[in-house]
């Protein structure tokens, strides 16, 4: 009989033991699955950082969690990216409120903090030309709607002394680049 009760109180101690083990490995896994399922996004998609992307409407696509990956990719020394201040975004000019600079052609940038970040092309006129968004960041476990993740509000930005040329260039350019197509067009229907 005593034997028989040695051996059960083993069998419990290796039952707790079990048990304790098991929660260990679960809140382990959930939380190893939490960080592994972070997503990786290629910023402006198939047309990467360029002047040709509309980033707002990129960025309103997605909803950003701590843990995740933005993939700046550009032709080294045509662009750059800047993470940036408010202040900074909504001005164009990055002679302060810096936070990190990138300017490799194939920039990672870890979402780490849930807050709102801000990007921008420091390259003359880019910025002024659109290449800049926000975006808010959540926690990772938060449900989160589409519609309020991407914070890219109005912009009237205030323009430095050497960007008006540029920023009046780019916008001439985009009334140009919409013509394209009716040019295009209307040769084909010349032509055909």
């Amino acid at each position: 009989m005593l034997s028989y009760i040695f051996k059960d109180m083993g069998e419990t101690r290796f039952l707790k033991n079990c048990t304790f083990l098991m929660a260990i490995l679960t809140l382990l896994s959930s939380f190893l699955l939490n960080h592994v399922m972070a997503s990786v996004y290629t910023v402006g998609d198939q047309e990467e950082w360029s002047s040709q992307t509309n980033y707002a409407s990129w960025a309103e696509r997605y909803n950003f969690s701590q843990g995740d990956v933005l993939v700046f990719k550009y032709v080294k020394g045509q662009h750059n990216v800047y993470e940036v201040t408010e202040d900074t975004f909504r001005s164009c000019d990055a002679s302060s409120g810096v936070l990190a600079k990138y300017e490799s052609g194939e920039d990672q940038v870890a979402l780490s903090e849930v807050k709102r970040h801000w990007f921008i092309c420091n390259i003359a006129g880019h910025c002024l030309g659109g290449m800049r968004f926000g975006i808010e960041v959540k926690d990772g476990n938060s449900v989160t709607n589409s519609t309020d993740v991407a914070f890219n509000p109005p912009i009237e930005p205030t323009p430095s002394h050497n960007s008006c040329t540029c920023y009046y260039v780019s916008e001439r350019w985009r009334v140009i680049e919409n013509f394209i197509p009716l040019g295009l067009l209307l040769l084909l229907n010349y032509y055909f």
